[in-house]
């Protein structure tokens, strides 16, 4: 990191995309549902970064504060313009103010902001912030209307809450990893996806939006305990099977089939798509009166992989699945998303300016309004790149005083 005498200016957005908008154009009648929001995320990694950049994507000022060794996804992903594809996608349309909270300046800065803010969001383990001086005790102090968000994997409060914990350690402990082995009837693996954070990070942004609209009423902010255990139970719509000892009253899975037009998923368990495949006479039953149950089943099986392996295309496959008023769906490669047609109609993934000269993929908002705008504003931001810009607009701070802070290195930025 090189330390600079002055504030970074904001990036050229001349290619940035336009914001979203809803096809209904007439009815747009307002901007940004939250552009009256400012929010500071002091968060890292997914759980609190992903509610951030929701909020920045629904028109709020989000400001990532960042430490001077920077968040560790800064780590992870195709490098773009020193900005790696983890962070970006995360952290895209935010502001960047580099502050080392373990200066003893820092606090007053930070302070100074909080007093304008109207969201914190964090996600240290618990105790942490209020070691720095920052606890919401301190911070309700300095701004009764400051609504913060702590996410953690175990919460503020109970025995467990010092515990560090990442997606996967909640995966292990929702028992997320548990049931999936057993229903794949394969060996202990963690999930492909960091559903523990995610889960939380969405249950977070309902409860902000709620703290807002109850702040309307009361004019008071408060503390809001997201734990990611809770969150990921909460969001588990099989816990249900597993807390009742039911598993074995639940559907059966769904099969992956092989076609002629390649894999695809059909959402009905076999007992229901053999019997529409005999109904409307696609196969004819193989089995014979006396047959073992297994026998029958092993030859049913065999007839409806015969049949499904002649489809030889995928507008075949859809004429039969919709016949049979079945839900289906084509076993994809991720990287080849751009073009699944509902993805490039609805404009999910855009081309964000990549400041090299180009652009790269981010997934788009998913909020789609009759009457007001969303979606990413811009790319993600280095670290302390936004150091002027944001306190001269918050505090009115003046460049002196800025550099003064780079100097001192309260304040840190990136070239």
């Amino acid at each position: 990191m090189t330390l600079l005498s002055s504030g970074l200016t904001a990036a050229n957005n001349n290619s940035k995309p336009q914001p979203m908008h809803n096809h209904r154009e007439k009815q747009m009648t307002q901007g940004y549902p939250l552009e009256h929001l400012k929010v500071l995320d002091l968060s890292r990694v997914l759980a609190g970064p992903f509610a951030g950049r929701m909020l920045s994507d629904l028109g709020a000022d989000v400001v990532k504060i960042e430490p001077p060794d920077g968040d560790i996804t800064r780590l992870w992903g195709a490098v773009i313009a020193d900005i790696p594809g983890y962070y970006h996608q995360q952290n895209a349309g935010k502001r960047n103010v580099c502050i080392d909270l373990r200066h003893p300046q820092a606090q007053a800065v930070l302070l100074d902001l909080v007093r304008h803010a109207d969201i914190v969001i964090e996600n240290y383990r618990p105790g942490v912030m209020a070691r720095l001086g920052l606890g919401y005790d301190t911070l309700h102090y300095t701004n009764e209307r400051l609504i913060m968000l702590s996410i953690s994997g175990f919460g503020q409060t109970g025995p467990e809450s010092h515990r560090p914990a990442y997606a996967p350690i909640i995966h292990a402990e929702a028992g997320l990893i548990d049931r999936s082995a057993r229903r794949s009837e394969s060996s202990y693996r963690d999930l492909p996806l960091s559903v523990a954070d995610t889960n939380a990070s969405l249950h977070g942004l309902v409860a902000l939006l709620s703290a807002v609209i109850m702040r309307e009423k009361t004019g008071q902010g408060q503390h809001i305990d997201i734990a990611m255990l809770d969150a990921t139970m909460a969001t588990d719509d099989q816990m249900h099977y597993d807390l009742e000892d039911s598993r074995d009253t639940g559907p059966l899975p769904n099969i992956i089939w092989e076609t002629g037009a390649g894999p695809i998923l059909i959402s009905a368990d076999f007992r229901h798509l053999w019997r529409q495949l005999v109904q409307f006479q696609l196969v004819q039953d193989p089995s014979t009166p006396g047959m073992a149950l297994q026998q029958k089943i092993a030859a049913r099986r065999h007839v409806v992989e015969t049949y499904l392996a002649d489809l030889d295309s995928l507008a075949a496959i859809e004429a039969v699945m919709t016949e049979m008023n079945l839900a289906w769906g084509q076993v994809r490669n991720a990287e080849g998303l751009t073009d699944q047609p509902t993805v490039k109609a609805r404009g999910s993934i855009v081309q964000m300016d990549d400041r090299a000269g180009g652009t790269r993929p981010v997934t788009q908002s998913p909020y789609r309004f009759s009457g007001a705008k969303s979606g990413v504003k811009g790319p993600a931001p280095h670290r302390g790149e936004h150091n002027a810009q944001v306190l001269e607009e918050w505090l009115s701070m003046p460049a002196d005083a800025v550099d003064a802070l780079l100097e001192t290195g309260v304040l840190l930025a990136e070239r």
